[in-house]
């Protein structure tokens, strides 16, 4: 089993990342990469691993979906007493990590996290299906069950306490903004030489450009 592990190789040669190519600015860069990734239909392609750091240091990670990009940064929803959500309130450092593996390809984004406002959150929660409505109430996310039965009762507990009502923001549900300090945008390429190109925000809208080794 290990030796086949240390046997599994790909060559990456789908495309090149250079200088001369990229935008300037790297929300422009991103917006054009995830533009190509929906273009591609690669499953998920708002799915980004998010990092948080505990008290102790600790990082953790989990899988979650970019539900708005714009030129103040990248926003996800969450249960806000879930782990990520504790840490959060403690260490506002995050990374988010997209793995757009089929066009080889990455992407990190280094900041800071604050939550939206709360219209923001109740605008998007009332877009959402009203299933995920109804699952964001029944979960009190991170939190330790006996079983699958505590939320299948809980949930249709909570069919019949909204039936035919308007389900409202749960007070401890709702969004984080991340605003970015560092992207670096990753291209496989043979060898293993593969193109990093880092931004670095050096403030008021200027970003420092720079290459990395693989």
């Amino acid at each position: 089993m290990r030796e086949d592990i240390a046997s599994l190789r790909n060559e990456y040669s789908k495309e090149e990342l250079d200088e001369q190519s990229i935008e300037v600015n790297p929300f422009n860069q991103f917006d054009k990469w995830f533009t190509e990734a929906v273009a591609s239909e690669i499953l998920e392609p708002n799915a980004m691993v998010v990092s948080t750091v505990s008290k102790k240091g600790v990082p953790s990670q989990r899988t979650v979906l970019l539900k708005d990009a714009d030129k103040e940064g990248y926003t996800f929803y969450t249960n806000y007493d879930s782990k990520k959500g504790q840490e959060l309130e403690h260490n506002a450092n995050i990374s988010l990590l997209f793995p757009w593996y089929e066009l080889e390809r990455q992407v990190i984004i280094t900041g800071k996290a604050q939550k939206v406002l709360k219209e923001k959150s109740v605008k998007y929660f009332h877009s959402r299906p009203r299933e995920s409505q109804l699952g964001a109430w029944a979960s009190n996310q991170s939190s330790e069950i006996t079983d699958r039965s505590v939320l299948e009762e809980k949930l249709k507990m909570l069919e019949e306490r909204f039936l035919n009502k308007e389900i409202p923001l749960p007070e401890n549900w709702g969004g984080y903004l991340v605003i970015p300090e560092t992207f670096e945008f990753w291209q496989g390429r043979k060898s293993r030489l593969h193109d990093r190109i880092f931004y670095q925000d050096e403030m008021e809208g200027t970003w420092k450009i720079s290459r990395l080794s693989p």
